[in-house]
This record gives structure tokens, sequence and C-alpha cells, in this order.
């Protein structure tokens, strides 16, 4: 599974920010900044993997063009786009893979999962296939105990289990506008602070080669 390496951090703040309660002084900032590289450099080399692996789930194909995605990291100037609207942001491809590699470090990728997977069953013709999808969607995100389980009131829950029983494109527009103002409001914001998105940010350091005298 992409970036299991996730599970490795000690990061139990169910879609909040970090426990910043670990002590004061020194040693404790030491201690905190030590682990902060660490996470960076372990989040830097999680998105590396799922950009390359992302789109790619099996073997390339020998002797015909590759389909393959590829993701080009943007320039600073492009980076600093994400910030002026969420929307920007998802609408990069290298910026949603990252900020789903983010929602990963933080345990809740379930969110933007389900947001993707209401966009393609948005864009479904087929009765057949929009009816399976229906029901894909609620299993996997909606109803208690899902695999991945979305955080949703019981009122919408119950909604949506009567839409799908005659699915329209419409079936899960109210959760999804839940689901995207949770994301807007509370991950948006923690991934534009994060050390890695900052790093995207910020412009090359131009030194001066030394004159000779």
């Amino acid at each position: 599974m992409i970036m299991q390496s996730a599970m490795f951090l000690a990061v139990h703040h169910d879609c909040g920010p970090m426990d910043k309660s670990a002590g004061t002084g020194p040693k404790s900032e030491e201690k905190r900044e030590k682990m902060k590289r660490t996470l960076l450099k372990d989040w830097k080399t999680r998105l590396s993997y799922f950009l390359q692996n992302s789109s790619s789930p099996g073997k390339p194909k020998t002797g015909k063009k590759s389909k393959q995605q590829t993701f080009i990291k943007p320039s600073p100037e492009e980076a600093q786009l994400w910030a002026e609207a969420f929307d920007e942001l998802l609408a990069s491809k290298y910026g949603l893979a990252a900020f789903r590699a983010f929602l990963k470090s933080e345990f809740c990728e379930e969110n933007i999962e389900f947001w993707l997977a209401c966009e393609d069953f948005k864009k479904t013709k087929s009765p057949q296939k929009l009816s399976s999808k229906a029901r894909k969607i609620y299993t996997d995100f909606i109803e208690k105990e899902a695999p991945k389980e979305i955080n949703l009131d019981f009122q919408t829950k119950t909604l949506i289990a009567q839409n799908i029983q005659e699915a329209t494109s419409g079936c899960f527009t109210t959760a999804q506008k839940r689901v995207y103002s949770l994301m807007e409001n509370n991950s948006y914001p923690r991934f534009l602070e994060s050390e890695f998105y900052q790093d995207l940010c910020r412009k090359p350091q131009i030194t001066a080669e030394p004159h000779a005298t």
C-alpha cells in the first residue's frame, strides 16, 4: 500500500494540530526541532514515492507509449498560487498529490479520497455505472464502520442511504460540500503552514562567484 511508512509517525491528533504540551526548555525545544526535521525529511520521501507511483499501479507496458502521468515540480511562483484559494491547490496535479500526501501524514486521507470519488461520480453518464459507483462510495466512505469512513452526521448518512436507492449525480452533493469545507477550513491552512509547502515557495538562493584578484 502506498506510503505505509506514514504509520511510523507518532502523530496522534486526528487531523488536528500536533500536541505542543511535550514540555518546555532548551532540551524540549531541541527535541521538537529534531523531530520536525525528521518529519519533513520523511514527508518529502513519501511524497516523492507517492508522485512516482500514484498513477502507475501496474508495470509499464513495453513497446507502447506510456500513459503514465508525470508530475513536474512547480516553480515557487506556481506553488504560491495555491495559497490564493483551495481550488487553486486542487486544480494542480502536483498540488493535489502533495495535499493527499499531507493528509496521509495526518491520517485523514479519506477526506480527499471521498471528494475525488464524488468528482468522478458526477461525471458518470451510464445509469448502471452510476448505481454501482454510488453503492461503492457508500460502502467505502459512508456506512457505519466503513473502511474509509468520513465524519458525517447521522441525518446526512441516512439521506444518502435513501438517495442511492435510485442513484442520481447529486446523491453525495451535501456530503461532498461538507467534506470540502472541512478540508478548506482545517487541513488546507495547516498544509500552507507546513515546512514542505514553505520549502516549495522558497526561491533558490543565488550565490555570487568570488572574483579572482
